[in-house]
């Protein structure tokens, strides 16, 4: 059995945190969570955001799409 770490539901694979807005903002496999929402998913060429969300959570979706080069996808 692995022995994953866990935030809230969701278990940790690949973990990335990004240069800005460490504390609050990681890419965990394909998910960008923002403080411990998943709030949009990195696809080929595209980072698909689900709602619309808080100004500062708007904040760390934006910059992910701009430090990964993805096209910004709003549901």
């Amino acid at each position: 059995m692995n022995n994953l770490k866990r935030i809230n539901d969701y278990q940790l694979g690949n973990i990335r945190k990004f240069d800005k807005y460490k504390e609050n903002l990681m890419l965990i496999d394909d998910k960008v969570i923002s403080y411990t929402t998943h709030v949009a998913t990195v696809k080929p060429f595209e980072l698909i955001q689900w709602q619309s969300w808080s100004r500062t959570t708007q904040k760390h979706i934006n910059y992910v799409a701009k430090e990964l080069g993805l096209e910004l996808i709003r549901s």
